[in-house]
């Protein structure tokens, strides 16, 4: 195997936007990412406290890459708003914004073996810059956020591992996209 081979073997590509397969994946992540937060919502307060809606994105942009993390976190809230009424309106903005971040930031990440450790940064990484703005209010309302959310943080990296590990590496790009 040359060399290039093999680092494509490691770090293959992600899906392009003529590839079918990158909207063929984006939809599957959305339909869990409705399905999640529907099951989750039957907790009070799991969906504030789970981040249900993120968890899809967190794989899409991981295994499928940079654009199907960002469709699916785009998507993913404007589904569940148009057909649950969740989030709500005023709430929608700040996880359209949070969960595309989200998608970005998987996807930037997901060329990598999916390791509790890396999947730990990202999804760490991502709770800072959306918590960061509770800092106008002190460091302890930032806490207060992320021990809040901590267990959809340990959903999304454990969780994330586990899926991750059964779904493989991402699928080779085409050179069309």
């Amino acid at each position: 195997m040359s060399q290039s081979s093999a680092s494509s073997a490691v770090l293959p590509q992600s899906l392009g936007l003529a590839d079918p397969r990158l909207y063929l994946a984006t939809a599957a992540m959305v339909l869990g990412n409705l399905a999640l937060p529907w099951a989750v919502h039957r907790i009070p307060q799991g969906g504030q406290m789970l981040l249900p809606i993120l968890f899809f994105t967190l794989i899409a942009g991981w295994r499928f890459g940079l654009k199907a993390g960002l469709l699916t976190g785009l998507l993913s809230p404007l589904a569940n708003h148009l057909l649950t009424g969740m989030p709500p309106t005023p709430v929608l903005p700040g996880l359209l914004l949070s969960s595309a971040l989200l998608g970005v930031l998987a996807g930037l990440a997901g060329g990598r073996r999916a390791t509790v450790a890396v999947l730990a940064l990202v999804v760490l990484a991502h709770q800072a810059l959306t918590l960061s703005p509770l800092l106008a209010h002190g460091a302890g309302a930032m806490l207060a956020g992320f021990r809040f959310h901590l267990p959809g943080v340990l959903l999304m990296i454990l969780g994330g591992r586990a899926v991750l590990g059964t779904l493989g590496r991402r699928p080779a790009a085409t050179h069309e996209g």
